[in-house]
């Protein structure tokens, strides 16, 4: 990966970070992007905040950091979840995953008040496009696998966090909501990395010329 593209998305983590502010309760999203936020927010040295990890990486790094990580059972609500995306559609639909950590950043997400995705330039698209990771049950495995159509195990991936089988759904997403709708319903399936925009509050997204920030709701 280039050093510019690397540059870009510090840029992005760096913008995101000033929005975590004394008092907040905070989710940490997991991927090469949140790896940039993590040094930036500890940089700031803030007191008295409530961090969730949605990753074993995430949390290591940030308790590296000085970062006091707590488990999410010890907090209802988030005030702020900050994350990167695999892919960024204009209406905020983003496809999320590749760290295999889709779930648990979507639980996250869900949870906050304000969910803001942070990317370079290149994760910006007119329409999104497969593969799209999924999170499977090992339990009847070759089943869901069946139903699920053109899939792929990832064979260079451990288990996810919570222990579940990750694999990519080939293939055209054409409608995400549709293709969301139809993943849900499937019993086999954990989760997905379709994220709505209805989700996603704004994004950081860095570029040669800055950062654009875009508000999305």
């Amino acid at each position: 990966m280039s050093d510019d593209r690397e540059a870009l998305k510090r840029a992005a983590a760096e913008a995101a970070a000033q929005l975590v502010q004394d008092g907040m309760a905070v989710g940490l999203g997991t991927g090469s992007t949140v790896r940039h936020l993590l040094p930036a927010i500890a940089a700031r040295e803030l007191h008295a905040v409530r961090y969730v990890a949605t990753s074993p990486a995430t949390a290591e790094q940030a308790v590296g950091l000085g970062m006091a990580i707590e488990p999410f059972d010890a907090l209802r609500r988030l005030d702020l979840a900050i994350d990167g995306a695999d892919q960024l559609a204009p209406d905020g639909w983003l496809i999320k995953g590749g760290g295999g950590a889709q779930v648990r950043e979507k639980v996250v997400a869900v949870a906050a008040d304000r969910f803001v995705v942070i990317a370079d330039a290149t994760k910006v698209v007119d329409a999104l496009a497969g593969p799209v990771p999924v999170e499977l049950l090992a339990f009847g495995l070759s089943a869901t696998l069946a139903q699920l159509g053109s899939v792929q195990l990832r064979a260079d991936a451990g288990p996810s966090p919570d222990g579940n089988v990750i694999a990519d759904r080939l293939g055209p997403v054409g409608d995400p909501a549709a293709l969301a709708a139809q993943l849900d319903a499937l019993p086999g399936v954990v989760g997905h990395g379709l994220f709505d925009g209805a989700l996603v509050t704004e994004a950081f997204v860095g570029r040669p010329d800055g950062v654009e920030h875009r508000v999305l709701r």
